[in-house]
């Protein structure tokens, strides 16, 4: 189970420590040096998390100088400046690179997801009302009809334990949900293990079967519905096996993609903004990725000992985000964690899990045995370590 955070601060930081992880401070040795990507990339994460425009986010900032101060902006960007870079960082390259430092801080050295899930969905090209839509469409002649021959469309793999995305692809509808599973699957199996994968029928085919089960050994658990309805067994040796072994229980973990749509379409809208191809493909780039920040933030892990809420410290996610220094961190009651150089959120050297950063593991000791105990203690430091 997973909850998205509700604070623009602490999105900011978590939004700089992903971009630290994966792009360049300046995207050229000799550009004017006046913003970093790393600023610029925050601000389109606030921009969606807010729902607004990019008018609307720098009216924001200027409205709130503790969320400059966050950025550590000198000043206000103009609208223009977001507008322009928002093409390179969200292109295709950076969007993969963004995406791969989002799962590394997630994960940590657990790259391994038991079950993860696919599916899409659509997302609307216009801002207008759809409760409006259906009422002009019972006048006798109205002007405005539901006809819906375009729309931007987002397939995403998500993991089903925490509603993390770990890849997702942005197109344009309708289009055969068939011929993504297998772009996407290997697309997620660069950043993670799969142990298994559902998907609805929309997915179903033998060459998607085989892809996954014997080039990539991912178990698949698809129903075997695509065609004609008969009683003849299906064609294909798994669609057949789907057909009579079908895994009931397994298949209920399809409902956490679902999730994932509506946490997206409730957080960030149900609409992009762009008008053209390429622009619609921007915004649904930004929005999967405003969604595994916000994720990253708090997580809700169970553990046989009790439910217990993991959060990132607020000195700790200051100090991964670049905004505070060794010694301020000191000062603030928050000891600095080891190998400050290369640690970010939930990386290498951090006990909390799934990526939440934490005290260190003593040596000697690996971190998944001090992650138990902070478990069962429900707090970090104090007391003795166990064998």
């Amino acid at each position: 189970m997973s909850v998205t955070s509700k604070s623009p601060r602490k999105v900011i930081l978590a939004a700089l420590a992903v971009a630290r992880d994966s792009l360049p401070t300046y995207s050229h040795k000799y550009s004017p040096k006046t913003f970093t990507l790393h600023q610029l990339f925050a601000c389109l994460v606030l921009k969606s998390f807010l729902k607004a425009d990019y008018r609307g986010v720098v009216a924001h900032l200027n409205d709130c100088p503790d969320l400059v101060a966050t950025l550590g902006l000198d000043h206000v960007p103009h609208f223009t400046t977001l507008q322009k870079q928002a093409p390179k960082l969200l292109a295709t390259a950076s969007a993969r690179q963004l995406l791969d430092a989002s799962v590394r801080q997630h994960l940590g050295r657990k790259r391994k997801v038991k079950s993860a899930a696919v599916d899409s969905t659509g997302l609307e090209c216009t801002c207008a009302s759809g409760y409006f839509v259906r009422r002009r469409e019972r006048v006798g002649k109205p002007w405005k009809r539901v006809e819906y021959h375009r729309f931007a469309k987002l397939s995403v793999v998500c993991d089903v334990s925490d509603h993390f995305l770990l890849a997702f692809h942005a197109g344009r509808g309708p289009k055969p949900d068939v011929a993504e599973f297998r772009p996407l699957l290997s697309d997620a199996l660069t950043r993670a293990r799969l142990s298994r994968i559902v998907a609805d029928a929309g997915y179903d085919s033998e060459p998607n079967h085989r892809f996954a089960r014997e080039e990539h050994h991912v178990r698949t658990v698809i129903p075997a519905r695509h065609g004609r309805p008969t009683d003849k067994p299906p064609s294909g040796y798994y669609r057949r096996l789907m057909k009579m072994r079908f895994d009931v229980n397994t298949y209920h973990d399809r409902a956490q993609v679902e999730t994932v749509m509506s946490m997206i379409k409730r957080r960030q809208g149900s609409h992009v903004r762009g008008t053209t191809y390429r622009s619609q493909c921007r915004d649904l780039r930004l929005i999967a990725l405003t969604h595994n920040v916000m994720i990253l933030l708090w997580m809700q892990v169970f553990y046989r000992a009790g439910h217990s809420t993991f959060s990132v410290s607020w000195g700790r996610l200051k100090y991964s985000a670049g905004l505070l220094s060794e010694s301020n961190l000191r000062t603030s009651n928050e000891s600095p964690p080891p190998a400050a150089s290369g640690l970010t959120l939930g990386g290498p050297g951090a006990c909390a899990p799934r990526g939440l950063a934490g005290c260190p593991a003593p040596r000697g000791r690996t971190p998944c045995r001090a992650s138990r105990r902070v478990a069962r203690r429900g707090r970090c430091g104090g007391g003795r370590w166990g064998r």
